[in-house]
């Protein structure tokens, strides 16, 4: 049986998905179980990881978005259309869904309770405005990085790892304020199969979407218009 492109595109969104959330939820609630032996550090190299692994597998046939975010800023820049981001977004969606009921399956309970079964959380002092504002930040980084990388038409074989590391970097600085979900799909799945829906969970829609937005913007229409050669 041969699928048509797009169904092979969306088993490739669900798949890197799926790896994003089970390798980085399952590490936070590792790291509750061990004791923080992991730590803040572990925990951000485990998420970079999994989507250095995921955009290298995926790339070159989905173009490993891995991140509604990142499917709208293909989509208001033109790069991709209404259908395949539909499908794009209820790929990843499912795979985090999955990703996060695997992990309600073969963890240990009380760890998995003590780390709300890896769904990011706003940290003490980190008020609703504060926390769209630190996730817009956040993606505003990880979104120019892929256009600049992996979306650029000469950009470096290295997009995977310039991907990921930035999502570590992020997590670095923005995992104890908000978790540093810089992606509504990653926040969704665990959120849904451990039932840790709040009224906090629109910051990881809302954040990811206006920061993504924004760097897609400028690096399409602003740095790569016209070609980035003229003045060299």
């Amino acid at each position: 049986m041969t699928l048509p492109l797009l169904a092979k595109q969306g088993i490739l969104e669900a798949i890197a998905t799926f790896i994003l959330v089970f390798v980085g939820a399952g590490t936070i609630i590792a790291n509750t179980q061990t004791d923080a032996a992991s730590g803040l550090i572990g925990i951000a190299f485990a998420h970079g990881l999994a989507i250095f692994v995921g955009v290298a597998a995926t790339g070159h046939i989905s173009g490993g978005h891995i991140n509604p975010a990142v499917t709208i800023a293909f989509l208001i820049t033109g790069r991709i259309k209404i259908n395949k981001a539909a499908v794009y977004i209820t790929a990843q969606l499912t795979g985090a869904t999955i990703g996060a009921f695997a992990l309600l399956l073969l963890t240990n309970e009380a760890a998995r309770d003590a780390a709300s079964l890896g769904t990011p959380l706003l940290g003490d002092g980190v008020d609703f405005a504060t926390g769209i504002a630190i996730e817009a930040v956040l993606t505003f980084l990880l979104v120019f990085v892929i256009f600049q990388t992996a979306g650029h038409p000469r950009g470096p074989a290295i997009a995977p790892l310039a991907i990921g590391m930035t999502i570590t970097i992020d997590i670095l600085i923005g995992g104890p304020l908000t978790g540093a979900a810089m992606n509504p799909a990653r926040a969704f799945g665990p959120a849904l199969a451990g039932g840790y829906f709040n009224s906090d969970h629109v910051v990881y829609w809302i954040g990811p979407i206006l920061g993504g937005a924004t760097a897609a913007l400028l690096s399409h229409y602003v740095i790569q218009r016209g070609g980035d050669e003229e003045e060299a």
